[in-house]
């Protein structure tokens, strides 16, 4: 898997294929990359090895379309979401209490995406962009409070975006793991209150938002 090739090709289907294509990705989820085989999309599904074979080519192509998919759908969501704020510190702290309160399910994909793409050139690709679209609502609420003056911070913008996302995404195996909780109230307020120094806020009380 780790040599250079053309991009993956996408087959016709429809909304069927679609939701053939959500079976894989909790599949994947629930048994993991190395584990997900036709047989058990199929058995999931409901749908013949023949077709799935039909629709997506290689099990490999399978699988790494869901990546995309799953992948895709979790950094739209989060642009989405971002979006409804004026506010650029309210937009900080409910976009790090999404982050903090993924499921596992999702944790578990994350999980099995960025461990294959160690080892895929075209998944790398994919996630370096996905990293970037993700970080764009950080960036742009970290710019607009600089800009209205409420945010002066103590470091760079970039490693401070950079270090609030990897407290959310550091997440991953602790919760996978069950060794922490999603909804950890301390862990969230460690969080905002180390994002609220770095940022040097006016908010009186920045982790009460």
């Amino acid at each position: 898997m780790s040599e250079p090739r053309p991009s993956r090709s996408r087959r016709a289907g429809g909304a069927r294929r679609t939701a053939v294509l959500d079976q894989v990705i909790a599949t994947l989820a629930d048994r993991g990359y190395g584990g997900t085989r036709y047989t058990d999309v199929a058995a999931a599904s409901g749908v013949a090895v023949s077709t799935l074979q039909g629709y997506f080519g290689s099990r490999e192509d399978m699988l790494i379309e869901a990546f995309d998919r799953a992948t895709s759908i979790a950094v739209d969501a989060m642009n989405e979401f971002a979006a409804q704020f004026e506010d650029p510190w309210e937009q900080l702290v409910a976009m790090v209490d999404r982050g903090l309160a993924t499921d596992v399910a999702t944790w578990r994909m994350l999980m099995e995406f960025w461990t294959a793409a160690a080892h895929d050139v075209e998944l790398q690709q994919h996630a370096a962009t996905l990293a970037e679209q993700y970080r764009k609502p950080f960036v742009d609420a970290v710019r607009r409070g600089i800009d209205a003056g409420d945010f002066r911070p103590r470091f760079g913008s970039d490693a401070i975006i950079e270090v609030v996302v990897a407290n959310i995404v550091g997440l991953l195996y602790p919760v996978v793991l069950e060794h922490l909780s999603p909804t950890d109230v301390d862990y969230r307020e460690v969080v905002l209150a180390q994002l609220a120094f770095a940022l040097n806020t006016s908010e009186p009380n920045p982790t009460d938002v």
